[in-house]
Order: structure tokens, then sequence, then C-alpha cells
């Protein structure tokens, strides 16, 4: 009789149901993946109608970003433009992927508000909406980087296997990294500025514009950066060298806890996302 006035009270079903509802909503949102994609789809459309080029005015602008990164900071620092140019394109794409992919991911439910509070439609929908999004703008800044393969001869080189898996662990681990950041935007208002915050010092702490080498022994700045270890397995198996086993490892273990713990949070939080919004 307790348990059931509590309940009445809380409109709680206990830990164990929560779970199951958020795993519920989950399949749900695999078996709804098409519609997924159809809003991320619209996203990109709607975002550059009337555009003559589209998404690619980004790939354009980053483009000339490279070029005069690579350019001067070949110089700066003593090294041949063609070593650098590769190395700093590949940073800027790769990192440009998750930076907009975390901080379009504050925005995730709160965007979707309106159809949250009119549909039944699982809220994972939405998650993969933002990474999907993200990962067709990637396609779209990918030019640049197949530009700087051919260019400097880097086919002859590449690993591409690596670098397809050093990829998969990246977004396994920016799904819920966007996840949780979207159920702490839903409830603080002032998340997305902090996590906009963090990334534009992240793009600086890690090796996009400058080489781990310039460090004798790996310094915290590496061990401690995920971003440093989503890179460098995606862009070095691309420049023909081989990247740190040990990166790989750490983005293993960090999808595992980090979708676990985000799940859980997920799995409690699920019924009041509604109401933050």
């Amino acid at each position: 009789m307790e348990s059931a006035q509590h309940m009445l009270r809380t409109g709680r079903r206990g830990t164990l149901f929560e779970f199951s509802m958020a795993l519920r909503d989950l399949a749900m949102s695999w078996d709804r993946r098409g519609l997924a994609w159809s809003l991320a789809w619209h996203d990109v459309v709607s975002r550059y109608r009337g555009s003559i080029l589209g998404p690619f005015w980004i790939t354009i602008s980053m483009g000339l970003m490279v070029l005069g990164i690579g350019l001067l900071y070949a110089r700066l620092f003593g090294i041949s433009v063609a070593e650098f140019m590769p190395y700093v394109a590949m940073g800027i794409v790769f990192f440009g992927l998750m930076s907009g992919t975390i901080n379009e991911g504050c925005e995730t439910f709160v965007q979707a508000r309106n159809m949250l509070s009119q549909t039944a439609l699982p809220m994972f929908t939405f998650v993969w909406r933002t990474v999907l999004r993200n990962l067709i703008n990637f396609a779209h800044h990918a030019v640049i980087i197949i530009a700087v393969i051919v260019v400097f001869g880097l086919w002859r080189e590449m690993d591409l296997l690596p670098a397809l898996g050093g990829l998969l662990l990246t977004v396994l681990n920016l799904s819920w990294i966007s996840l949780l950041v979207a159920i702490a935007s839903a409830r603080f208002r002032d998340i997305p500025q902090f996590v906009m915050s963090v990334m534009q010092f992240a793009i600086f702490m890690t090796p996009v514009f400058w080489k781990p080498d310039a460090f004798p022994d790996r310094h915290a700045f590496l061990t401690l950066n995920p971003f440093y270890h989503m890179l460098t397995t995606i862009r070095a198996p691309l420049l023909g060298e081989q990247a740190d086993g040990l990166s790989y490892i750490v983005l293993a273990i960090a999808a595992v806890l980090g979708w676990a713990l985000t799940f859980s949070v997920f799995a409690v939080t699920r019924r009041r996302i509604v109401h933050y919004l």
C-alpha cells in the first residue's frame, strides 16, 4: 500500500521500470532511424535554402582557413608545407566534426521541444538527428581532406582501415557526449555557453595547429585530452603514420563507460526532460 501511494505521489515506478522505458525509447528510435535521417537532412537543406553553394560555403571558408594557417604556421614552425598542410587540414576538419556535434548537442531537446510536447516520438530520435546532421556537414568538408590526400600524394601511404575504426570510435563517443550535454542544457540554459567556451579552449589544447612532438614526453595535455585521442586515431593513419594503440583503448573504454553513465542519466531524467523545456 505504501509503495502504491508513493507511485501515485511521485509518478515513479522504480529504477528497473525507468531503464526499461529508456531501452524502449532507444529501440523505437532505431525503428524510426529513417525519420532521424530525414530531420537531419531537412535541417541542412533549410539552413541553406536559397543559397547557390549551400553548405559548401562553409567548406570554402574552412579551406581558406586551412590554406592560411598551413602556409603561415609552416613557416613559423620551420616545417615544410607538404608536411604541415595535410596535418592542419585534417586537424581542422575532424575537430570541426567534434565541436559541431557537441555544441549542437546542447540544443538537441531545446530545438525539438514543440515536437516532444506534442508527439510521442522517441527522444533518441533527436539525438541521432544531431549526430547525423553533423556527419552530413562533415561529408561536405571531407572534400578538403580528399584534396590534400590527392595533391600531396598521401594515398600511397595512408592506411584507411584504422582511420575508419578511429572515426567509428569517435562518433560513438561524440554521441554520448551530445546526449549528456543535451540533458544538461534542457535543465540549465547556461550549459550551451559553457560548452562552447570549453570547446574554444580545447582546440588550442589539442594538437590541431601544433604537433605533439613539441613535448619530449607524453604530457597531460595529451594523455588526459579525449580530443587528442579522437584526432590521432583518425588523422595519423591518413598521414601514413601509426596511431598510438593506447588511444584506441582509451576511446573504446570511454565509449563503454560514457554510454553506461549517460544512458543511466537519461533513464532517470527521461520523464522530466519535457517539463524542463
